[in-house]
């Protein structure tokens, strides 16, 4: 079995998405994290739920965490607001965490391999086109994603 066998829908963001829509998303489809890509849809990063979760929390209670019993529940409820009006850009992590990409021809163990050692919660599979002659470089295409459970349900399906 191939990466591009193994490819399910998955949501993709852009960095100019609103951060609020996309959190929304994150909560509809109970998704840990999404795949972000750049302005010409190569993979760019993965933006973890938790990275939206963080711009959510004030900074004082960052800071000192005992400060967080202090806010009721209607408190808690407004810090939604956090998110309005700011892009998927302004809410990457400063340590962006860059995906993992595999080829659209990598085996399913060479996919299994990936995942483990970047620990990553998702696989961008791509497949490479261009002629290379001429310009020198290949230009992947984004074919979608491949989740650990994914990946898990066909490797355990083989055992």
């Amino acid at each position: 079995m191939y990466a591009r066998d193994l490819v399910t829908a998955y949501p993709v963001v852009t960095l100019d998405d609103d951060a609020l829509d996309v959190a929304r998303l994150l909560v509809r489809q109970c998704l840990p994290g999404v795949l972000v890509v750049d302005d010409v849809g190569e993979p760019y990063a993965v933006l973890p739920a938790s990275s939206l979760i963080g711009r959510l929390v004030p900074g004082c209670v960052l800071d000192d965490p005992t400060l967080a019993a202090i806010l009721d529940e209607p408190c808690a409820g407004l810090l939604g607001s956090a998110l309005a009006g700011h892009t998927v850009r302004e809410c990457m992590p400063p340590a962006k965490r860059v995906p993992s990409v595999a080829d659209a021809d990598a085996t399913a163990l060479e996919v299994a391999a990936l995942l483990a050692r970047d620990r990553s919660p998702l696989v961008a599979v791509v497949e490479y086109s261009g002629d290379r002659a001429t310009t020198g470089a290949w230009r992947p295409h984004l074919l979608g994603v491949i989740t650990p459970s994914r990946l898990l349900e066909q490797l355990l399906g083989a055992a």
